[in-house]
């Protein structure tokens, strides 16, 4: 597929799409690219808090139809939705994150040693809703740059928030204790375009001091 490598195209282009070309699928290959180069964003700590299921069966979809409330259209229609996840225990990762960063030479194995012990006890010591900031801010992160790299590879997005929040987890068989639920993005070729929305002027959200 040829990727359109125009930043500017990328960016003023992208459109909250709601129905969706049914006969198109994205190979795993393929979305597994996408979501490699999405995780390429920044996250708190590098501690990479995002966890993705890609929903892009007929049974997947009939699990979500009932979690995804007025968003059914692009349940049924899109090549698949990516459920994105914030992993509350994300920190139990931080010896491989790191240890992968002193095997590429990127720091010594004496500051991996000292980070991942401040880190990791400085995340065990969190309360529960302050992790859970956390893991949003970051997952979102990652989650737009998945909207732009869609639009690279020549897909278009929705991202939804409106769904069931409190069973979604464990519909898709993960624990909800560990696992919050951030976002759905439907993702596949457009059946109809999405409408351009405006925004507000620059000068209304900004203060410079």
């Amino acid at each position: 597929m040829a990727h359109n490598q125009d930043f500017q195209t990328i960016l003023t282009g992208r459109r909250s799409v709601k129905l969706f070309d049914t006969e198109v699928k994205i190979p795993r290959e393929e979305m597994n690219e996408m979501i490699r180069k999405a995780t390429l964003a920044p996250s708190s700590i590098n501690m990479q808090p995002w966890r993705f299921v890609v929903v892009d069966t007929e049974e997947g979809k009939d699990t979500l139809r009932p979690l995804v409330q007025f968003n059914s259209r692009q349940n049924d229609t899109s090549a698949a939705m990516v459920v994105i996840f914030g992993d509350m225990l994300n920190y139990e990762h931080a010896e491989e994150i790191y240890g992968a960063a002193v095997e590429k030479g990127y720091m010594p194995q004496e500051v991996k040693d000292e980070l991942v012990g401040r880190f990791v006890a400085m995340y065990e010591g969190l309360d529960q809703q302050s992790m859970n900031d956390i893991v949003k801010v970051d997952s979102s992160l990652a989650a737009m740059q998945f909207m732009l790299v869609a639009r690279e590879h020549g897909y278009e997005t929705n991202p939804i928030g409106g769904f069931n929040r409190e069973e979604i987890a464990a519909g898709l068989g993960l624990d909800p204790e560990r696992y919050v639920p951030v976002m759905i993005i439907a993702i596949g070729k457009p059946a109809e375009e999405g409408r351009p929305t405006s925004r507000l002027d620059v000068e209304r959200i900004v203060q410079y001091r």
